[in-house]
């Protein structure tokens, strides 16, 4: 399974907005500058987020967006719902059971393995919030100046 951009830039919209809860709302060009989502496409990310809730715009000169909720009830889960849609590493494991689709799923003898991926990929993503995230430290940067080792 892999993230796509829409994802990983919802997300770090929603850290840029964590991280000044109680403040007043952000602009999209704070928002973008923070998160380093460009403004044209972090337009488009906060629709979605703006209908679920999790979201909320506020209009005028000093207006913006703020979270919807505090950062501690808001799941990291739920944001990545939004931007990606039900966990599916597999459909035929599809959060949404109107994907599961694969006529092999009775009887599979594989399953088993996508189901129990599919539930760590669950459980990993509703088991943090937003305030989780921000009161962790940031990793540091991968070294680019190590040379791979031969297997």
């Amino acid at each position: 399974m892999k993230v796509s951009t829409r994802g990983e830039y919802g997300m770090r919209a929603m850290v840029a907005l964590a991280h000044h809860y109680g403040t007043g709302p952000l602009s999209i060009t704070d928002i973008a500058r923070e998160s380093s989502v460009p403004p044209a496409y972090l337009e488009q990310l906060i629709a979605p987020l703006r209908r679920a809730g999790i979201v909320e715009s506020k209009r005028g000169a000093r207006g913006g967006y703020v979270l919807g909720r505090a950062p501690e009830d808001i799941r990291v889960g739920e944001v990545f719902r939004v931007m990606e849609g039900p966990i599916a590493p597999m459909e035929c494991v599809s959060e949404d059971e109107a994907e599961q689709v694969c006529p092999l799923i009775e009887g599979c003898e594989t399953r088993p393995v996508w189901l129990k991926l599919r539930d760590s990929i669950v459980d990993a993503l509703d088991s943090q919030t937003l305030a989780d995230l921000i009161a962790t430290p940031a990793a540091p940067a991968a070294n680019s100046d190590r040379v791979p080792t031969a297997v």
